[in-house]
């Protein structure tokens, strides 16, 4: 991998005294989301620098580090543990996260943490108490919550009124990932690790919390995983109860990101890959909007940089772990051919995490 690093200094009219140090972080994870963490803090102004790494390939990690001139540790608890680092960004498989948790815990070192938080929604929970417990700075990065098109939705949506019913649907390319068929490795397919994003999303945009869930699934190009899903879910918002709909695949030469909100007064169309966003009122488009990509890993260090420092997580653990115990749900509702309720907080509390 190639990085160039910007030489700039700060912007103009602006002395070194104006421009508050950059957060050093530990960056564990190098593969292909990893690496555009690395390049967003390398590459943009986020108030973050790269003091040191980790990968699991160290004869790769040890070359891009020795050419970035920064630290490379083999081994990610010594970089929890490098004096150098302030703050830890993990882009890790969700098998590795409970000894990164451990870890940042025991060194009192703000965490980000992809999604998803854990395998199944116990562990997950167990996770979420490890770091509330320790109060530990910890911003979820449930990246899709970054999309300008989603931060449009939050805006727009009390012009539809009461919501009755959603609907999400995402498509991708088969992932060249070989360690997302490894059930061993990867603890499920699209509904752990892509679905995650439509459940957070489920109660981000909802207000409210999931209560049940029926799904199917599909294997078209996997052998271990599954790489499509179609899921109902029931949503309690209050009184209001609402539908949601959803469908995933990893198997089609093509991307889209739908996401329709239903309310009493109108519906939200909009698509996060497309960048499209429109309003509907009877049967007349009243708003329309082109919102560009706006890079959500750049936005999520950019983020992440005020809560090393103490500012409040728009995402915090316990939701990167609400949307894992939805994923957990939809797995048991297949097995059990039918709708099986979503564990609340309480109820996975009294569960053994192991």
């Amino acid at each position: 991998m190639k990085v160039s690093v910007p030489t700039s200094g700060p912007a103009s009219g602006a002395s070194q005294e104006d421009v508050p140090a950059p957060l050093p972080i530990g960056l564990i994870g190098l593969g292909k989301h990893g690496s555009r963490y690395l390049h967003h803090a390398l590459s943009d102004n986020l108030g973050v620098q790269v003091a040191t790494m980790s990968r699991q390939d160290t004869a790769a990690g040890r070359a891009l580090a020795a050419e970035l001139g920064v630290h490379f540790h083999a081994d990610y608890r010594d970089l929890v543990r490098d004096p150098a680092v302030r703050a830890v960004v993990a882009v890790l498989p969700p098998n590795q996260h409970p000894s990164v948790v451990a870890a940042a815990v025991t060194e009192g070192k703000p965490l980000l943490i992809e999604k998803p938080l854990a395998v199944g929604g116990v562990r997950a929970f167990a996770l979420s108490r490890q770091i509330e417990a320790a109060g530990l700075p910890c911003l979820m990065a449930q990246t899709l919550r970054f999309s300008g098109v989603v931060r449009a939705l939050r805006e727009l949506r009390d012009r539809l009124g009461r919501l009755n019913q959603m609907i999400f649907g995402q498509s991708f390319e088969p992932s060249r990932l070989g360690w997302l068929d490894d059930a061993d490795v990867a603890g499920g397919g699209i509904i752990l690790h892509t679905g995650v994003h439509l459940f957070d999303l489920v109660r981000h945009l909802s207000g409210g919390e999931v209560e049940w869930a029926q799904c199917a699934t599909a294997q078209v190009r996997t052998v271990r995983t599954e790489d499509g899903f179609v899921a109902a879910l029931g949503v309690r918002n209050g009184e209001a109860e609402i539908l949601a709909a959803l469908s995933a695949s990893r198997a089609t030469r093509s991307r889209y990101g739908e996401i329709r909100l239903l309310g009493e007064h109108g519906q939200l169309v909009a698509d996060h890959v497309l960048g499209t966003l429109d309003l509907i009122v009877d049967r007349e488009v009243v708003l329309s909007r082109e919102i560009p990509d706006c890079g959500t890993v750049r936005d999520v260090l950019r983020e992440f940089a005020r809560v090393a420092e103490g500012a409040p997580p728009s995402v915090t653990a316990a939701d990167g772990a609400a949307a894992v115990e939805i994923a957990d749900a939809c797995y048991r509702a297949v097995a059990a051919g039918g709708r099986v309720a979503v564990r609340t907080r309480e109820e996975l509390s009294r569960c053994p995490s192991s």
